[in-house]
Parts: C-alpha cells; structure tokens; sequence
C-alpha cells in the first residue's frame, strides 16, 4: 500500500477492507477502510488503530514511516471494534506503559473490552496538548455515534480527525473527495442513514459548538472513507441538512410478497404517486437491501410498506426492515400500510401500528386486497397512490 502524507508530518497509515460486503446489517457493497493518523512531531500521536484482522499490515504501515516503538502515545477517538480492534497489539509493540488518550467513557468501553492493564488517560472536552510545533484540541462527541466518541483537532494544521462522522463505507483508489467528486455523496447519505440519522439533532448541536469555539476546518479526516481537503463544508452542510429531517416530494414502496398479489399493488401505488407527479419507486425488500431501503426513505415524504398475512403475522423481511427503520427514528413522514391476505389480514394492521409508533402522519385508511387483485382492485391501489400523493403536496 502506498502511504499518504495527507500534511507535513501527517500520514494516513489506515489500511482497506477491499472485500467486506456487511457491516453490522449495512451493505457495504464497495468496501470501506480503516482510516488511523500518524502526526510525527517533538511528540509521535497515533490517532486510532484499525480492525483487528488488519493489524499486521497496520503495522507494516506505520514502521514505514517511523520505528513504532517511537510513538510516543495514542489517541482513541471510537472504541468501536473495527477502530480498536487492533489497539493491545499496537501497544504490545510500541510499549504498554505509554498513554491511550480518550474520554472518559472511551476509558470505561476500552477497560470493557480489552481490561485494565493499558494506560488510559482520560481528556476534558475542549482541553489542549502540545505535541511540539502542534497543538491537539479533543472536543466531545457523545452519542456521535458512541457515547465514547470525540474528535481530535490539529489547531494549527486546521484538521479534523473526526471518528465515525463525516465518513463513508467506501474503497477506491480516492483518497481525497476532489479525485471522487460528487460520487462520493450517496455514499456518504447512505453513511448518514444508517449510523447516524437517530442522533441527528446532536449533529445540529455540535455543529453549532463547532461555530462558538471557531474551528476553521480546511481537512476533514473520518476513519471510514475518502478525506475532505477541497470543500470539507461541503460534507458538513450536507450533515446540517440531513439532520433537519426536511423530506422531499417523493415516496417509496417498501413490500414483500408471497404470490405476487402484494407486488402488483405495491407497483399500482407507485403508479398512481407517479400519476400525480410525485416521484415514486417499489423496493422489493427480497431484492432490496435494508441499508439501501432506508437510505431512500432518508429524504422522502411518505414511506408506504406492504407485506402479505404469513402465519396471522408479517412476513419476515418486512418485520426486519420495520424493527431496522424503527431503530433509526427517521421523522417528518406520512406512513401508508397495505398488503394481500388470505383469509385473516392481520399484516396491514400490524404495518400500521409499527409506523404509527414511530410517529408517521398515518392515512386514513389502509389497503388491503382478498389473494389476487383484479381490475377493480388495481384501480383501487392506483387511487390509493394519488390520494398519497396529494397527502405529500398538500
């Protein structure tokens, strides 16, 4: 791998994952990477460490740079698995007696998973180190998207290192957002989806802290993805408008179906939502990823799901991708339940009350249609699609 000197002194020493395809239920159908920082200064920081698995070519990584047992302490933004995961080896190597830096609850989640024996040493949000010519600034990030979470800021390099946020799952030969360009954006709205889209009025607070204490940001550093060096405000008001919630004038079909029955109303809807000129599209939850389902229900208005009766309950996919959309309290939605059944339609009931418990602006009625559709019910969907419609213009 070919190291990057992303600033005098700096280096990205993180490592790609070319070959993983899920992350914890999200489709990382392009890879990610593990993004760690070397600053070489009076003081040698090392800010993060990688996946587990990846720790042998971590190291490979840094020694190419400087002698590891020169680092002089390292710094833990996240202590989720796949930024620590390598961290006792890391220091076996450079020398467990030096300090891990890290807030208080990255103390605690660190001694949680790998015991007490390393040295954590615990920084105040706002508090400041001088590494030499440098000088660190950690800030606070609870709940962004662990409570351990903080960034670090390189006061005088204008850097971020900004943990889980502002990052992608992504693998290229990118480095940097102006080599992407704008194909990095659904990427980076997929990230949003699906990690941080609950804790999205912190991310508006934060932003807000960013501006009192007057960070001028010229380098944003996630350790997932591309690094933002031409426009790091672009990522950021991308963030402040993601976390808004404001939907656009689209809706989207999420369904399963058994024997088609479900399939022909889901498309029927999204003919009659297209009839009124609102953009509109099926996603078949078998051949449709949840992480890519939500990505989509992100910015859109109206979320109509549908699922056939299976055993008086919901068929299992649409159970799935309802407990996964309910645990990331997308807002500002109009909800719409339909489904086929049998002899007992207990699905589109079901539907309606998970939706209605996450707060969606139901309708007034649900659909729902006796095995298969005929003419008269096909119109009825269609209907049922343009009275959505209006629902979302109005």
């Amino acid at each position: 791998m070919k190291l990057v000197e992303i600033a005098k002194g700096i280096y990205d020493v993180g490592v790609k994952d070319w070959n993983i395809r899920d992350f914890h239920g999200y489709s990382t159908y392009q890879g990610t990477t593990y993004n760690a920082f070397l600053i070489v200064d009076e003081k040698v920081v090392l800010i993060d460490t990688v996946k587990k698995e990846f720790t042998d070519q971590f190291i490979e990584n840094i020694s190419a740079i400087v002698d590891p047992r020169k680092i002089d302490f390292v710094i833990s933004n996240h202590t989720e698995m796949d930024h620590s995961g390598g961290l006792q080896r890391v220091m076996h190597r450079i020398g467990e007696e030096k300090p891990v830096f890290c807030s208080k609850m990255g103390a605690k989640n660190l001694s949680l998973h790998y015991g007490t024996k390393m040295n954590y040493q615990v920084v105040d949000s706002g508090s400041e180190m001088k590494i030499g010519a440098r000088t660190l600034q950690f800030l606070e990030t609870r709940m962004l998207h662990w409570p351990d979470s903080m960034f670090t800021y390189l006061k005088e390099d204008k850097i971020l290192f900004s943990s889980d946020a502002f990052g992608q799952h992504y693998a290229g030969h990118e480095k940097y957002d102006d080599e992407i360009g704008d194909a990095i954006m659904p990427h980076a709205g997929k990230y949003f989806a699906n990690i941080l889209l609950p804790y999205a009025p912190l991310i508006l607070k934060l932003v807000d802290e960013v501006v009192r204490l007057g960070l001028e940001i010229k380098m944003i550093c996630p350790d997932h993805g591309i690094l933002w060096r031409k426009d790091p405000g672009k990522i950021i008001n991308a963030y402040v408008a993601w976390s808004k919630q404001n939907p656009e004038n689209k809706a989207v079909v999420v369904y399963d179906t058994m024997w088609q029955s479900t399939r022909k109303m889901a498309e029927a809807i999204v003919e009659g939502l297209i009839s009124e000129g609102v953009p509109a599209q099926p996603l078949n939850l078998r051949n449709s990823h949840r992480s890519d389902v939500m990505t989509e229900v992100m910015d859109a208005k109206a979320v109509i799901v549908g699922s056939p009766t299976l055993n008086n309950g919901l068929y299992p996919t649409v159970s799935d991708f309802l407990t996964y959309m309910k645990g990331l309290k997308p807002q500002n939605k109009i909800g719409g339940a339909f489904g086929s059944f049998g002899w007992s339609g207990e699905s589109v009931k079901l539907i309606h009350a998970e939706l209605e418990a996450m707060r969606f602006r139901m309708m007034d009625a649900d659909l729902k249609i006796q095995y298969v559709p005929d003419g008269a019910g096909m119109e009825t969907c269609i209907e049922y699609g343009r009275k959505i419609a209006k629902a979302i213009k109005s």
